[in-house]
């Protein structure tokens, strides 16, 4: 991917992206889409410092949504962040773009003051290119516990220390 931008300033056209990029994911229940949705939908209603949540779109040279990341402070922490949501659109998996929006994630919650972040997935084998995405980008394993999301559906909990 050549031409790649990165913008944090969300819009309302964006809801539409972010339901495609979940949606076709093909991991996500129809609930998490509407929540990653929502997260959105509360941003633009409520503002960064109201909502809490920062976005992160990847874009062609053209414009088209390729992938985003949705982070922000942990509630109740001093200096954690939490990495709520990455995709990337399917047809352009490998090429990058997730590296991009992570190592960028990263950057901006380092400069407000993050010392680390987090970041939950799935212990589903569905979900074993995701964990081994963190395992590449120097994401240690904090956690895992078993029978979270549903019985036999661990949650793995992925941490990085970011000063």
């Amino acid at each position: 991917m050549t031409s790649l931008v990165l913008r944090d300033q969300p819009g309302p056209a964006d809801l539409a992206a972010v339901r495609r990029l979940t949606e076709a994911s093909g991991v996500f229940s129809a609930v998490e889409v509407e929540l990653a949705v929502e997260l959105l939908q509360e941003r633009l209603a409520r503002g960064l410092k109201a909502s809490g949540y920062h976005f992160l779109f990847a874009e062609s040279g053209e414009g088209a949504v390729l992938g985003y990341a949705c982070h922000g402070p942990a509630p109740l922490t001093q200096a954690s962040w939490d990495l709520y949501w990455i995709a990337v659109a399917a047809a352009d998996h490998g090429q990058g773009i997730g590296r991009r929006l992570l190592a960028a994630t990263e950057q901006r919650a380092a400069a407000s003051g993050a010392a680390a972040i987090y970041a939950d997935t799935s212990g589903r084998p569905d979900y074993a290119r995701t964990r081994a995405f963190y395992d590449r980008a120097g994401y240690l394993k904090a956690a895992e516990l078993p029978d979270f999301y549903a019985p036999g559906e661990a949650k793995v909990i992925f941490a990085k220390r970011l000063i």
